[in-house]
């Protein structure tokens, strides 16, 4: 993929500037306080450069999934307060994102100055990327910056129409994304490692199937073994499985022994008798599963023997966690192998967004990785080789 424009290749000075940043972020529940956010520290690099050079900065994000109206419990106004906070100057939250309003709110700005656009998913044309809705984004705005890397795989109105109808350029934080996420795939340090898990096999298939060529390791955890289990006519007892994928991960196992790809799957497990936090629990080889309990972490034994397979790596890619890491009792996985990425050195850690980062950033090893992403999706569907619609809508560098 061809390196794509960036703030520091065009003139940015006294602009006006409308930013698309991710700050699709999380509440505590029943409130409109922020548990985590670090996609909004992530942008601040990004709009502190912009306005050093005295521009006028027009923020927008989307928030939730309002399907095209009004809902008053996804609005921005806390994600603006807490902007304000962070980036240490006042943010004028405005009541919609296109109109009048917005017309005239811009036009009184004076450089330094930042509003927030209301949620952008309000109106419907924004997941539609209709373009009569991209203009009148676009309209006060004489600049677009794409910092928005969690919502590069969509193609809406503000992350592909807009880069249509104005000059454009990826932000810090989408360029480097790319360049974490590409020089992994493309000019990896070896021994190169990816992990895979979560709970699917089918969230994955594109992803394995793209990596199995490149990588000399390949350790597979979380729910998704089970389905690998079965593949091997091993007892998977309650355990979440995708039957209609187990003649793949039954391919995918032969194609492994053939080409000489080093595959690790789990040999103990942790299982549980429901799917609870106060379920019991107990160890087992994973021939020893039986009916009625479930796969809820990978066992000590492998998380010890993951831990050693990339001792040894220069290059790891981690996407999904390998249990169920929220309950402290389905953890010890996910944590025993953040902790043996952090203690890597010299090596390059790039951990997947969604439930990856958020394990690293809850467990406290985030600052020791190389690089978190802050898109799930988007990491994904980038590191199975797709075109990101709002990537390719934006400039090569020259």
């Amino acid at each position: 993929m061809a390196a794509k424009q960036t703030l520091e290749d065009i003139r940015v000075d006294g602009r006006t500037v409308l930013v698309r940043v991710d700050y699709n972020v999380p509440f505590r529940p029943g409130s409109v306080e922020i548990s985590d956010d670090s996609r909004i520290a992530a942008s601040l690099p990004t709009l502190r450069y912009l306005l050093e050079r005295e521009c006028r900065l027009i923020v927008c994000s989307h928030l939730g999934r309002p399907s095209g109206r009004v809902v008053e419990e996804l609005r921005m106004a806390p994600v603006s307060a807490r902007l304000a906070e962070l980036l240490g100057v006042p943010i004028r939250q405005l009541d919609d994102c296109v109109g009048p309003e917005v017309m005239d709110a811009v036009n009184a700005m004076r450089a330094g100055d930042v509003v927030m656009l209301e949620n952008l998913r309000f109106h419907a044309g924004e997941e539609a990327n209709d373009m009569e809705f991209a203009t009148a984004l676009a309209m006060p705005a004489d600049l677009y910056v794409n910092d928005a890397f969690g919502a590069a795989h969509r193609a809406h109105a503000s992350t592909e129409g807009v880069a249509r109808l104005l000059p454009a350029a990826a932000g810090f934080l989408m360029a480097r994304e790319l360049a974490m996420l590409g020089q992994a795939l493309d000019e990896p340090r070896r021994p190169f490692a990816a992990i895979m898990g979560g709970a699917k096999v089918s969230d994955k298939i594109a992803v394995l199937e793209s990596l199995a060529g490149k990588v000399d390791k390949l350790i597979i955890g979380g729910g998704m073994a089970a389905t690998f289990f079965k593949a091997q006519g091993l007892p998977i007892g309650d355990s979440l499985v995708e039957d209609e994928w187990v003649p793949f991960a039954r391919d995918f196992l032969l194609k492994a022994g053939e080409t000489g790809l080093e595959l690790l799957l789990p040999d103990d497990v942790v299982i549980a008798n429901e799917f609870s936090v106060h379920a019991d629990s107990r160890v087992v080889g994973v021939d020893g599963i039986p009916g009625g309990w479930r796969v809820m972490d990978v066992g000590p034994g492998t998380a010890d023997a993951l831990a050693r397979a990339v001792g040894d790596c220069g290059t790891v890619l981690w996407n999904g966690p390998m249990g169920v890491f929220e309950w402290s009792n389905f953890s010890h996985g996910t944590v025993r192998l953040a902790e043996a990425l952090s203690a890597l050195g010299d090596a390059t850690t790039v951990v997947g967004g969604g439930s990856t980062a958020e394990a690293v950033q809850s467990l406290g090893y985030a600052e020791r990785m190389t690089h978190v992403s802050t898109g799930g999706g988007a990491s994904l569907e980038f590191l199975e080789g797709r075109e990101l619609p709002g990537v390719a809508a934006l400039p090569d560098k020259e």
